[in-house]
């Protein structure tokens, strides 16, 4: 039977692979995306050498956070932000990776502990201008990274993108080089970048070509996901950003 620690592996194995073939020749980290998964199996994967994680629903990942507190995990926000959670994403996440709108990126310096180092944060793009996904448009980026650049409990790290499923190695290829272009039109302009998380499991060995930092890999990892247990903590948000 294949083991986390086989699986864990194997991706490492092919993040190197495919960064060889890439001219940014970047540090690329792997993001547990451990949505629906239990606290025991995110503790077998820090055993294993796994400490990011990456939660899409707030009431999930709180429970597991209290589940794991003797355990030094680096954990990422990655799904949609509703109002109403920035308090708690704030206060109990090192990363968040969709910040989208101007109001958000305020909610969440206004929450964000003193006591705490600053909250890194990526702007998600929407980059397939797909209306029923979230994400800032592109031509929305400057003005929101000049938002998040004023705000002190704030750190800007780079761009977040969930391109459109396709099967279409050319269209993933496309997409991809979509996100890098509105990376670096932002480093052109003066923004001190050096994060870009694209790539999930089905395509991630595309997006280290075209410069990703962090890869967020959910069922590559640790297997399909159960259905029963993603619709307990559904907390209402949108089904669009499930594809890791």
């Amino acid at each position: 039977m294949t083991t986390f620690s086989d699986r864990l592996q194997d991706i490492a194995a092919t993040i190197s692979a495919a960064r060889l073939t890439s001219p940014y020749q970047q540090e690329v980290q792997l993001l547990a995306v451990s949505k629906s998964q239990p606290a025991a199996a995110i503790r077998a994967g820090f055993l294993c050498g796994q400490t990011r994680y990456g939660e899409n629903y707030v009431q999930e990942a709180l429970e597991k956070q209290a589940a794991l507190s003797d355990l030094e995990i680096e954990w990422h926000f990655i799904g949609p932000i509703q109002s109403n959670k920035t308090q708690a994403i704030a206060q109990h996440f090192n990363w968040v990776h969709s910040v989208d709108r101007e109001k958000i990126a305020q909610r969440l310096n206004d929450a964000r502990p003193e006591h705490l180092p600053p909250l890194q944060v990526c702007i998600q793009v929407n980059i397939s201008d797909e209306a029923s996904k979230s994400g800032a448009g592109i031509n929305e980026l400057e003005l929101l990274a000049q938002k998040i650049w004023t705000l002190p409990r704030l750190k800007l790290r780079g761009l977040m993108a969930i391109p459109a499923p396709s099967e279409d190695v050319d269209e993933q290829h496309r997409q991809f080089q979509q996100v890098r272009e509105c990376y670096d039109s932002l480093v052109r302009i003066g923004f001190d970048l050096d994060t870009l998380s694209i790539g999930m499991s089905n395509d991630y060995p595309i997006a280290v070509q075209y410069g990703a930092t962090i890869v967020r890999i959910g069922s590559a990892l640790f297997g399909a996901r159960a259905k029963k247990s993603t619709q307990i903590f559904h907390e209402n948000l949108p089904v669009t950003n499930k594809q890791h």
